[in-house]
């Protein structure tokens, strides 16, 4: 796993899809994202049981175990994701906090 120092998520627009921009800070320094996500591809990932901003979180935190921030793509929908990592929705659940 790696060893993120911090994950901060700006939510940028709420109008059917979510909008983040999204900065990733390690030891190594810093990465900048801007992610999507549909309501219905987050209602399907969370199960609405945490904020979207914590859908993309876990969702960082699962791609940040496979490969480096610098290698995240810096302009993404959540949704491709799975096109990658083929294991991304049956895993994600496992990066969500614990409740």
């Amino acid at each position: 796993m790696t060893d993120v120092a911090n994950i901060t998520i700006v939510r940028t627009r709420d109008n059917g899809t979510f909008a983040f921009e999204v900065q990733i800070k390690d030891t190594d320094g810093e990465s900048h994202h801007e992610v999507t996500l549909a309501r219905n591809t987050y209602e399907r990932l969370s199960g609405e049981r945490f904020a979207p901003e914590t859908c993309v979180e876990a969702a960082f935190r699962f791609l940040l175990d496979r490969e480096s921030k610098d290698s995240i793509l810096a302009r993404f929908d959540v949704e491709r994701i799975a096109h990658y990592f083929p294991e991304f929705e049956r895993e994600l659940p496992e990066y969500f906090p614990r409740i």
